[in-house]
């Protein structure tokens, strides 16, 4: 069975940058997992603290949990809260080990999260570095050993708000025109960033451009952009 594990760095970063391929992946049958590092209280929800300066952090993350756990509910997808902080998020020891094991447990056939650049997001490659380092635990011994080991999953960056500068080169399109119904709900639902709706739903049009001039699909009318970090092994070139 596919299983899909999305590792978000913030409450809303799956929603932006995958929600299109979580929902499409339910819809194919595939078991799929989001895991939230942080809410994203801090550096990613301008308009609640624009709303109200005095607000508290913890206040802020309830909000934020609420809205992250609604645009999952419409994916329809399983959603986990790790809690690790934001701007900055600090990477333990402790925390790659809770990371492993969650990615062993669940035991992922792909697995989606940030690129290792970033220059605008304190936050994003650190999640890239976790995921990194988690993925190869969990599945790096090759061999029987002391400790579990799962089959590689394939691992993917998910595109960023700023590709150009984060060395994004995406190498594979996932055709969510089925599915954008429910991504656009689902962005809707991400109040402490609304204004960026406008700008994904325009950009899962411009990605369906490019998919469609690289397959010759003209029935793709929205996609979203991924880029590869492994090779790819098939029995067949097809």
């Amino acid at each position: 069975m596919n299983k899909l594990l999305v590792i978000s760095a913030h409450s809303a970063d799956f929603v932006w940058r995958s929600g299109g391929t979580i929902a499409k992946s339910v819809e194919q049958g595939a078991e799929t997992l989001v895991v939230c590092l942080s809410f994203g209280e801090r550096g990613e929800s301008g308009e609640l603290w624009k709303e109200d300066p005095n607000r508290s952090e913890e206040s802020v993350k309830i909000i934020r949990k609420a809205q992250a756990q609604q645009a999952a509910d419409i994916f329809g997808t399983p959603i986990m809260f790790l809690d690790w902080g934001d701007y900055p998020m600090l990477i333990s020891d402790e925390r790659i080990a809770q990371l492993t094991k969650i990615i062993g447990d669940f035991e992922p056939t792909v697995i989606l999260t940030h690129t290792a650049k970033d220059p605008f997001n304190p936050d994003h490659p650190l999640a890239y570095q976790a995921t990194e380092r988690a993925r190869l635990l969990s599945c790096g011994a090759g061999v029987a050993s002391a400790f579990k080991s799962i089959d590689p999953p394939a691992w993917y960056s998910f595109e960023p708000h700023q590709p150009e500068i984060c060395d994004f080169k995406p190498d594979t399109f996932i055709d969510i025109s089925s599915v954008f119904d429910k991504k656009i709900a689902a962005m809707n639902c991400m109040g402490a960033q609304k204004y960026l709706v406008e700008y994904y739903t325009e950009l899962g049009g411009r990605r369906a451009n490019h998919a469609r001039r690289i397959s010759g699909k003209k029935e793709v009318k929205f996609a979203e952009a991924f880029q590869s970090h492994l090779p790819r092994v098939t029995n067949s070139i097809f």
